[in-house]
């Protein structure tokens, strides 16, 4: 590494070329610029009004919001994958500046969550100490990259004048409820007014709302609101003593963070009715430019699906499935309902009914027994882990009968783990003959079968022999008819009309749409979040604090951890560390009725909740009167051409936040629209993902990663202190020991080397592996782009007035179409082989370089390696920053090449190549082809048939 670490050769080459660019000068260069630009308030985007208004020449220009997903400020601080992404915007926005634009385009800091806390539990350490003081580190790291944010826009969660937004976005969510007939959402105070004028009857009662009690009108309106506490199955984590919302849970049934289990348990908590959005943020997706993974990612979870809703009688109430084969509901011979679904005690009786089977028992004396254990058993078991298809079907009888309300068949209703009370109404009419899990649960359990879709495969319709289900779109239904209905013969898609048809006509069921989303889990029983602005009164009634006690700051405590249990007890409650805060918990307060007594919600916010709305905050962050000025919102976000709903212009980020942060924010601003309070319906117009950084690990025998540094190669393998080690490539990161630090690599090169280095790697999207030893190559670039510009040994400028010649030319205004088209489009890494290429040609040539080539070079430069370009174009003569010039223009006489290379087949083969002009005719071009030596000796006289012409590349002969 010596010969090519700048660092070590510093002070030789400061001996032999005291004008050499070094790393030692990159160092002086880069610092000396950042100063500058902060002085200068170069990045500073002016806002068409505010505090925050400046040159109304800016304001007048197109506008371009760019912005980078909300980084968390870790105590590891910054490795080198970190800053890919904002590098990337940063040469985006830089290219933007250039072309014309206004460019607003900053960074803050997504503060709150459980990293902070824990480091507190761990250390005594406040979470707000440990967190600014990452905040300061990380900011410091990122300033010495040369990253052109606007920084009186930046901010972060933690700021009690940024979360008493937050609070009031959760108010006006709260005080909302989703109107179906307007799509939209509408204030809680209008259903009010329906209410009480009659218009809308009371769910569940036929009294008066005046006749209502204070607890009975607050349980109605529960039932609508847009943010709502309720008793209902969470993700209950031990070994964090928090909750989770199901984004949060991994595939296997653990916790994303810490990797501990993670159970079932019913619990009141505070929840988003984000399921009231799934049609808008489905359709909506549409009109998004993202690419089509992250699309399908949000579709699949959002998951509609058509079919209708049936009620299945049983003692005297009903269990109400929701199915999308209605068409086959003659063939459902049994019930299952989810071990949590809230029924299952009402109608579990105290013995086992007569001609109970043994094997439905699970080998229990009682059906409350039997129903218990199973219930224990599924609590262990994440919702893959139950559905999974290679898993042996279990349950346990519960010891009622429902009847099938199409034929009046006594059916056993059964619990089972492979129905979850997350997807439709927790309860399903099992069909076993046209469903594989039910087929097989059927078979375990002893249950019959029925055939109601003709087999098309020749198996026929005597179940008993078949192997395996059959379910099919295409078949004719059978088996499937009483006295006042007849499905028998009809195809699936009429079938399900009319049986739904009939369905509606007894009051027995309906057709509708059910959904795979969830409703957002919004409470944890953690300390460092945003407190809610809740209070309860002595009835247990949730009141909203108004607008004038916001924020409602986090309040000072000694112990900040959660009640935290053994990871493997499922049998335990959450503990949250603001209940233990007394004085802080019980409060008087005046909320328009004189003092009274209340307590306040002691769960806080998740992390996501900062994270849904900080798009707005950027444009308007010293707004302490509203959330976002109207005026400000609609000129950076509001919609335009090509972007009905609006929304921020590049989107940059890591793809795995496809279904937590990114449809959170989606319903935010949705909700935020709907309201009037900004013109945007959805955050993110455009969203590119960026790949990841990775970097070989290295394990010993045990298993173990040891430092990357440290290993040696030797003949193809690798070794530590001498031992064997294996590799493998992976992320980066510390704990793997093979994180490389931004800081070291600006140190021995220069930020602007490790900003072209990481955008030259290869494409934005794609990851790629981490090679110090390749850093070199370009530093070598800008040491060669130094050097066509200024002298080593003198320091001076030598560049000449002379006019470039032609191919000099055609290599510049090649280079400027190429480059423009490139940074337009994300594609960094061919945008740098353009510059090099360019480079490397007036390197070649020798002598000076002609001003007109110096100048647009350094320009195409510019967002790639803005502090060279800074320094040279200063050199150069010019008083003014580089950051708000214009980009090159290419001129087309030049880029289109002044001939190009033909080729002339013969059947098929090769027989001539021509150098014409690009834009020769076809006919032009035939005569050329068929007047030239070597095409009339080949063809030796013979006659042509055909000519086929694609100017001006080919030419196909064909001979008669």
């Amino acid at each position: 590494m010596s010969e090519t670490n700048p660092a070590a050769a510093a002070a030789t080459s400061a001996e032999a070329a005291p004008h050499r660019y070094t790393a030692v000068m990159a160092a002086e260069i880069e610092a000396r610029w950042q100063d500058f630009w902060d002085a200068d308030g170069t990045y500073a985007a002016p806002n068409p009004k505010g505090d925050l208004a400046g040159d109304a020449e800016l304001v007048a220009r197109p506008k371009k919001f760019i912005m980078d997903m909300f980084p968390y400020p870790s105590g590891a601080g910054l490795h080198v994958g970190h800053p890919l992404g904002y590098i990337a915007t940063d040469v985006f926005a830089r290219f933007q500046r250039m072309t014309g634009h206004n460019v607003l385009h900053t960074l803050g800091f997504d503060a709150f969550g459980l990293p902070a806390e824990q480091y507190a539990v761990q250390t005594g350490t406040h979470p707000r100490v440990s967190t600014e003081a990452n905040i300061e580190n990380m900011k410091a790291q990122l300033r010495r990259l040369g990253l052109g944010h606007d920084k009186r826009r930046s901010f972060a969660t933690i700021d009690p004048d940024y979360y008493k937004w937050t609070q009031w976005i959760f108010l006006q969510i709260f005080n909302s409820w989703y109107d179906e007939e307007a799509r939209k959402a509408r204030p809680i105070s209008e259903l009010v007014d329906r209410f009480e004028s009659g218009e809308r009857a009371i769910p569940g009662t036929t009294r008066a709302w005046s006749e209502l009690s204070a607890r009975e009108r607050a349980d109605v309106l529960g039932e609508y609101r847009l943010a709502y506490a309720s008793d209902s199955p969470v993700n209950w984590c031990p070994g964090l003593g928090t909750v989770l919302a199901n984004e949060e849970v991994t595939a296997d049934g653990r916790s994303e963070r810490g990797n501990y289990p993670v159970f079932k348990a019913k619990l009141r908590q505070w929840n988003m009715r984000i399921t009231a959005y799934a049609d808008r943020l489905l359709e909506d997706l549409e009109e998004l430019d993202w690419p089509e993974a992250i699309k399908l990612q949000q579709r699949n979870w959002i998951g509609r699906s058509e079919g209708a809703r049936v009620d299945f009688p049983i003692d005297g109430e009903r269990i109400t499935v929701f199915t999308t084969r209605q068409d086959t509901l003659f063939g459902a011979t049994y019930m299952v309902l989810a071990p949590e679904h809230p029924l299952v005690e009402k109608f579990t009786p105290a013995v086992w009914p007569e001609g109970t089977h043994e094997v439905w028992t699970g080998g229990h004396a009682t059906p409350a027994e039997a129903v218990a254990a199973y219930r224990a058993q599924a609590a262990s078991k994440s919702d893959v882990e139950r559905q999974a298809e290679a898993k042996d079907k279990t349950g346990v009888f519960i010891g009622a009968y429902a009847t099938n309300p199409v034929n009046g068949d006594r059916i056993p209703v059964f619990i089972a783990d492979y129905v979850l009370m997350g997807y439709g109404t927790g309860a399903i009419m099992a069909v076993p003959a046209g469903d594989q899990r039910d087929f097989e649960f059927a078979r375990a359990f002893e249950l019959p079968i029925h055939c109601v879709v003709e087999p098309t495969d020749g198996r026929g319709t005597d179940t008993s022999t078949w192997e395996n289900a059959f379910g099919s779109y295409e078949a004719k239904i059978i088996n499937s008819s009483n006295d006042e209905i007849g499905l028998d013969g009809l195809g699936v898609t009429e079938a399900k009309a009319r049986i739904t048809e009939w369905l509606q006509s007894k009051g027995i069921g309906e057709g509708t749409v059910n959904f795979r989303l969830r409703d957002w889990l919004f409470s944890r029983q953690r300390y460092w979040g945003e407190p809610f602005p809740i209070v309860y009164d002595e009835d247990g009634i949730a009141h909203p604090l108004p607008e004038s006690m916001l924020p409602l700051e986090l309040p000072e405590v000694e112990d900040y951890s959660p009640r935290t249990f053994d990871p493997d007890d499922a049998n335990t409650q959450p503990e949250t560390p603001l209940s233990r805060n007394e004085e802080w918990v019980d409060v008087t307060l005046d909320l328009g009725d004189g003092p009274k007594k209340y307590r306040r919600e002691t769960n806080t916010m998740p992390n996501w909740a900062g994270s849904c709305w900080y798009e707005f905050r950027y444009l308007d962050p010293h707004n302490d009167r509203q959330l976002v000025d109207p005026e400000i919102e609609q000129y950076w976000m509001g919609p335009r051409e090509g972007r009905p709903h609006g929304g921020v212009d590049l989107y940059v980020g890591g793809a795995e936040h496809a279904v937590l942060h990114l449809l959170y924010a989606r319903f935010w601003s949705k909700v935020l629209f709907d309201l009037g309070h900004v013109s945007s319906a959805e955050p993110f117009h455009k969203l590119f993902n960026q790949g990841m950084i990775q970097a070989y690990v290295y394990r010993d025998s045990r298993g173990i990663a040891v430092p990357a540094a440290e290993v040696e190669e030797r003949d193809g393998a690798y070794y530590h202190q001498g031992e064997k080690v294996s590799r493998l490539l992976g992320k980066m990161g510390k704990s793997l020991k093979n994180a490389v630090t931004p800081d070291e690599i600006c140190a021995e090169y220069g930020a602007d080397t490790l900003r072209l280095y990481e955008m030259a790697m290869g494409p934005l999207d794609v990851s790629r592996p981490w090679d110090t030893r390749a850093v070199v190559g370009q530093f070598r670039l800008l040491q060669r782009l130094w050097r066509n510009i200024v002298d080593e040994d003198t320091g001076e400028v030598t560049v000449t007035d002379a006019e470039p010649d032609e191919e000099t030319l055609r290599a510049l205004h090649k280079a400027v179409d190429g480059v423009r088209q490139d940074l337009e489009g994300l594609r960094f890494n061919t945008a740098i082989a353009k510059v090099t290429e360019l480079n490397n040609h007036l390197t070649k040539a020798g002598g000076t370089v002609p001003r007109a080539i110096a100048e647009p070079l350094v320009l195409m430069a510019a967002p790639l390696a803005p502090h060279v370009a800074e320094e040279l174009w200063r050199k150069l003569g010019h008083t003014d920053s580089v950051v708000h010039q214009d980009f090159p223009v290419a001129d087309p006489r030049y880029v289109v090449d002044e001939t190009v290379t033909c080729v002339v087949q013969i059947k098929g083969k090769v027989k001539a190549r021509l150098e014409v002009p690009p834009a020769i005719s076809e006919e032009e071009l035939e005569k050329v082809a068929l007047s030239d030596e070597k095409v009339v000796a080949a063809l030796g006289g013979a006659g042509i048939r055909k000519v086929i012409v694609r100017a001006p590349k080919l030419v196909n002969i064909v001979p008669a």
